[in-house]
């Protein structure tokens, strides 16, 4: 007889993969820190194969400026990076159907952390590459993910994916952080707890590496952990 205990693990193993739509997109990387010498926005790793669009994505480099880009939020205004000069910003890739996207704002570490860093002068953009009739993706799925998720900073929307692919975005939630000069300064995780819910951190402790690269700037300081490995699900970019 098998051990019961095994079945079930492999049971929810099964269905987290399910909740992610795209099994093979479905990211288990850790999200340690990145060697110092790993390529910007290649960092993130994926179960299976990526489609021929999601290979070599990134032209954004952390210590550059960051690729400048302007897309429409959900009440169709037009919003751009280089109007946000002077501020610290964060790019959060976004897929109101993730189950890891979903984890984080409910329980993790993206709930409240946007309005609360907003608060003290940061701008906060949630952007969508998941392309026309891909999980998540549409003005009204993502209308309702805001709702839902409690998300009340801009989402904005890339179906064309080439907002996504110029930062090398490959996973929801994967997030950026660009200090006020524009430069690239943080790209990977969250934090530190791949279950997306921030139960399970590496090391035991919990790190939003979002607040430290945030409170590093804010000190004057350089940011002590630059890149990490994304997890969640993939970008679901259009064939």
């Amino acid at each position: 007889m098998k051990n019961p205990v095994a079945l079930l693990i492999a049971l929810l193993a099964s269905l987290a993969a399910v909740g992610c739509s795209d099994a093979s997109n479905a990211s288990r990387a850790t999200a340690t820190p990145a060697s110092a010498d790993a390529p910007a926005g290649k960092s993130a790793k994926t179960d299976g194969p990526r489609k021929a669009d999601e290979t070599a994505l990134a032209s954004a480099e952390v210590g550059k400026p960051a690729p400048e880009f302007s897309l429409k939020d959900l009440d169709g205004k037009d919003v751009s990076l280089a109007s946000f000069k002077g501020k610290s910003v964060v790019l959060e890739w976004f897929n109101p159907n993730c189950p890891f996207v979903k984890n984080s704002h409910g329980k993790g570490s993206l709930k409240g952390t946007a309005k609360r860093v907003s608060e003290k002068g940061v701008v906060w953009l949630s952007i969508n590459s998941g392309a026309a009739g891909k999980q998540g993706a549409g003005l009204e799925a993502n209308k309702e993910g805001a709702k839902a998720l409690g998300v009340e900073n801009p989402i904005l929307l890339d179906e064309d994916g080439k907002v996504g692919k110029a930062y090398g975005a490959t996973n929801t939630p994967h997030v950026f952080v660009v200090d006020k000069t524009g430069t690239l300064v943080y790209t990977g995780a969250i934090d530190n707890s791949p279950d997306g819910e921030g139960a399970s951190p590496e090391g035991g402790k919990l790190v939003n590496y979002v607040d430290q690269a945030l409170g590093e700037l804010d000190a004057g300081k350089p940011v002590s952990v630059s890149r990490t490995k994304a997890y969640g699900c993939g970008v679901k970019y259009g064939s």
